[in-house]
């Protein structure tokens, strides 16, 4: 299989096997008017096996979203067609707007205007649970 190389654009490179969609659909790259190459069960020396996705057109992607669903993904800023940024995507400290809270008596589903925010409790497990009632997410 052979995916183009991209001359501007973005590569989201070492995503967790199988999570490339889920990605795809949180960042609502259906609805860019640039070309989306996903590519899943990719062969990875270090993984097994990896998606990624190529972008190719300069957008600006919720970091915090990469690190929720797959942390230790890259995202490789492409100019020119050469690597200009190399970025090492982690678990975020917090999520905002990305979650929302399961707990019918929180304030997030009474109140409208209220961001939905989170704070990562365990990283080893990737807990979160929300700040006004501390539901786990």
């Amino acid at each position: 299989m052979r995916v183009d190389e991209i001359k501007n654009g973005v590569v989201i490179d070492h995503i967790g096997c199988g999570k490339a969609m889920k990605i795809y659909e949180m960042l609502s790259l259906d609805a860019l008017e640039t070309p989306v190459a996903v590519l899943r069960n990719v062969p990875s020396k270090a993984m097994g096996k990896k998606d990624i996705i190529k972008i190719d057109g300069q957008i600006d992607i919720n970091l915090d979203v990469l690190g929720f669903i797959s942390p230790n993904i890259t995202v490789d800023v492409i100019r020119d067609g050469a690597v200009v940024e190399k970025k090492h995507i982690d678990l975020p400290e917090t999520l905002t707007d990305i979650l929302q809270c399961k707990n019918p008596r929180c304030i997030t589903s009474t109140e409208q205007d209220i961001h939905h925010l989170f704070r990562l409790t365990d990283k080893e497990k990737g807990v979160y649970r929300c700040i006004y009632c501390d539901t786990k997410a």
